[in-house]
């Protein structure tokens, strides 16, 4: 009797070894992609190198993006093997042979598999926790903090010198992000602006419904929820423009609920938060001290009048409307 490998041949040579041509093919395209991304294309992906919490991000989607390559390059040329060799010819009416487990392909694919999760959670873990909090809110009591962070209040407040962290509170409200900036008397404005090689400390919190603070070239994303301190950090590298968006569904506008930051020298940004504070010093007399938190139902008082106007903050209750709107709820 003539064997399988033969009768599928439809000649007397043994069947080639067709795992291991795949295996090899992928294995090949496999490292010449991963070699194209890593070089070519891994510099330029998002959300890029201006601060670290952003370049950690970047290495871990790059990581990540160099695993998936050789596994879609696998899936892809077993399909076209299987597409190309294994086609039924005109004429071949014929059953394929009857397979009934492989423990060596099995065991290669659980060990495999297994290795890749189990690195996986491993490298995912120690990203999130070790870096940098992976540039995301890590609520009132931080795990991880840069050297030198300041946490408490009274530590916020003082006057703020470079190499030191800034503080910056960020505060949601319907539908405009503000920032008050505690070490240079606690004046707020609607612009951001950032010093360069600096560690930054955002304290997001909101006086009225849930927000979300995305600075995306700052790789930082923390949820702004009313009445809780929401932490996050993130070390500036690069000056450059930051988009800030809210990434939270937050009512009527919140399509409407992004501006522009940017990352600029020290000295700018020295000479801007003082001229600013000088400039903004009677409204700051009308803001309720510094504080972590604000309660939503006091905030809006001080924020009629002469503080919403001054700080384009357009609309009843500290509320914010786009210009361009006629109507407005």
């Amino acid at each position: 009797m003539a064997s399988v490998e033969a009768q599928a041949s439809g000649s007397g040579q043994r069947e080639p070894n067709h795992g291991m041509r795949i295996f090899i093919i992928s294995l090949v395209l496999g490292v010449i992609f991963d070699a194209l991304f890593w070089f070519l294309l891994s510099p330029h992906m998002p959300p890029g190198t201006m601060t670290s919490a952003a370049a950690s991000e970047q290495f871990d989607i790059n990581v990540l993006a160099a695993i998936a390559i050789p596994v879609m390059i696998f899936i892809f040329v077993y399909f076209g093997y299987a597409l190309t060799v294994w086609r039924r010819r005109p004429g071949d009416d014929t059953d394929g042979p009857a397979l009934h487990g492989n423990a060596r392909v099995q065991t290669t694919w659980i060990t495999v598999t297994s290795a890749i999760v189990l690195f996986l959670a491993g490298f995912g873990t120690y990203e999130l926790i070790v870096p940098q909090g992976a540039g995301a809110g890590e609520g009132p009591a931080p795990i991880w903090t840069p050297p030198g962070a300041k946490l408490t209040v009274a530590q916020q407040i003082a006057p703020w010198t470079p190499g030191q962290v800034l503080v910056i509170q960020v505060i949601g409200q319907q539908w405009k992000f503000s920032y008050r900036y505690p070490q240079f008397g606690g004046f707020e404005t609607s612009a951001l602006v950032i010093p360069d090689h600096t560690w930054v400390q955002f304290d997001v919190t909101s006086i009225d419904v849930i927000h979300s603070f995305w600075a995306y070239q700052l790789g930082v994303k923390a949820d702004a929820n009313p009445g809780v301190d929401n932490v996050a950090f993130a070390k500036t590298d690069q000056l450059g423009k930051i988009t800030v968006r809210c990434d939270e569904l937050c009512g009527l506008w919140h399509g409407a609920m992004f501006d522009y930051g940017k990352v600029v020298p020290v000295s700018e940004f020295q000479s801007w938060a003082s001229s600013s504070r000088v400039e903004l010093a009677s409204i700051t007399k009308l803001l309720p001290p510094y504080a972590t938190t604000y309660n939503p139902t006091v905030i809006p008082l001080f924020r009629l009048g002469p503080v919403v106007k001054k700080l384009g903050l357009f609309g009843a209750g500290g509320g914010y409307y786009p210009p361009q709107d006629p109507q407005q709820p």
